[in-house]
């Protein structure tokens, strides 16, 4: 497989739905079509269970059930692009400060929760083998870091962490035994986090092929942290290496005016100022250019480095399209409010042009 140069664009089908237009050297295009253009040869989606209310209200950031990721995955297609799903079993955000079971399977035990994680994930495989969309990458879990359905599956409970996942590999396997198997955590430079994680798994899970790392310059150590960590991962366990979601900002100007949004209903930017103070790179469209750059480079001198996938190039400002629905706040227990806290780390300006980070992109030889 070719160096991954990669973008996550799970929120496309909403951006559109409220508006978002995309620009390259002024003239109007379709996102995949400008992605393509500047390198982009894998998309990841992500897949939420039953990303609704009981009412039929979306979750938004995206709402990607079955159906989005069917539409999704098909123009990828179109544009010869491979493809990474990321399986959240959960029906909204997983991540190391969240994994809320899924509606459906509240009050499950761990036998039947490992019984639900085999015969879902079967059933989504099976349903994209039906549309000849099979996925080349399958992530089972996402940043797994605190482990995932919990309690019963929250670190240090590693034993049902494990079988949770290998259920999951298990499934994926039984469709398509060619399909790469990524395992992924969060905070890429944390190097003794992922040492104990794989340690504990690789005593009790189904063989996999890919470490998957999340690295956000504000949040996960320093480059050289992250460096140190992928060759030792690389070497420790025999695997693959992929940064499976990373970004940098190119500005730290409000994007307020394009949200269309009170102040009390505003997420604000996740790069506060006090965590952008010490990057290596500013946050200016030549500093993530710069960054990007180096990204690419440290990734491709692993051994196994696989490359990298950009998360949410596309999610620029748009009024509408935020990471959270009222209704979605209500599953995962969290406090609002809901909008974007995300545009001014894509890959493109508050009015959609491609930014310059998107040549580096596609310069980079590996």
């Amino acid at each position: 497989m070719e160096f991954i140069k990669g973008m996550d664009v799970s929120t496309l089908l909403e951006e559109e739905a409220c508006g978002a237009r995309y620009f390259d050297e002024g003239k109007e295009g379709e996102l995949l079509d400008i992605l393509k253009k500047y390198g982009c040869n894998s998309v990841r989606l992500r897949l939420w269970n039953d990303p609704y209310a009981e009412d039929g209200t979306p979750y938004g950031a995206g709402t990607n059930d079955l159906e989005k990721l069917i539409l999704l995955s098909k123009r990828a297609r179109e544009h010869d692009m491979s493809i990474l799903l990321d399986l959240h079993y959960s029906d909204f955000w997983a991540d190391p400060g969240k994994q809320t079971v899924p509606k459906a399977w509240k009050g499950y035990s761990p036998d039947e929760l490992e019984k639900a994680v085999y015969e879902y994930t079967l059933e989504v495989m099976e349903r994209l083998k039906r549309e000849n969309l099979l996925p080349e990458l399958v992530q089972v879990g996402n940043e797994v870091t605190n482990g995932l359905l919990w309690p019963t599956g929250k670190k240090p409970e590693f034993e049902n962490i494990a079988r949770y996942i290998s259920a999951g590999i298990r499934a994926v396997k039984e469709v398509h035994k060619e399909a790469q198997i990524m395992i992924h955590l969060d905070n890429g430079g944390f190097n003794s986090m992922y040492r104990e994680w794989f340690d504990e798994y690789t005593k009790r899970g189904e063989d996999f092929d890919i470490i998957g790392m999340s690295y956000y310059p504000f949040w996960h150590g320093t480059m050289d942290e992250l460096e140190f960590n992928m060759h030792d991962m690389a070497a420790r366990y025999g695997k693959k290496i992929c940064i499976a979601e990373v970004s940098m900002g190119f500005t730290m100007e409000d994007y307020k005016e394009y949200e269309k949004l009170e102040d009390s209903e505003r997420k604000g930017m996740a790069t506060r100022p006090e965590l952008t103070e010490n990057l290596p790179y500013p946050m200016t469209k030549q500093g993530q250019a710069d960054f990007m750059q180096d990204i690419m480079s440290r990734v491709a001198k692993v051994p196994g480095g696989m490359g990298f996938y950009y998360w949410e190039p596309g999610w620029i400002p748009v009024p509408g399209c935020g990471w959270a629905t009222d209704a979605a706040l209500a599953y995962t227990g969290e406090e609002g409010p809901g909008g974007n806290e995300w545009a001014n780390q894509v890959l493109f300006d508050y009015e959609g042009n491609a930014l310059p980070a998107l040549q580096t992109i596609k310069d980079f030889k590996a």
